[in-house]
């Protein structure tokens, strides 16, 4: 198995602070994020059987799903969303994910 902590929109390699851009550019950096470190483990999004979601508001979840949707277009993974009072550096969404090892 494979655990990957809650992802935030940092860019590797990047300037510091959060990926700008509102709550979608905030999710599709987040799940970069996430594939990247799938990869590095030897797994991909298609081997993710949970993630969890945090959301710093509800009301973002139709944004957020949109592009969860890009990362997981077929028999996406179990999945949790809750809405949480903050999240570090005062980022809009959180992901974190379980994967199957290769």
């Amino acid at each position: 198995m494979v655990y990957v902590s809650g992802q935030v929109a940092l860019v590797p390699g990047g300037p510091p602070g959060l990926k700008e851009g509102g709550v979608g550019a905030q999710t599709r950096q987040c799940l970069q994020n996430l594939t990247a470190i799938l990869a590095a483990a030897g797994s991909s999004p298609a081997a993710v059987v949970k993630t969890t979601v945090l959301l710093a508001d509800m009301g973002d979840f139709g944004a957020v799903n949109e592009v969860y949707s890009e990362f997981f277009p077929a028999s996406p993974p179990a999945r949790a969303c809750f809405a949480v009072k903050a999240l570090p550096l005062g980022a809009l969404v959180e992901i974190e994910a379980v994967a199957v090892a290769p």
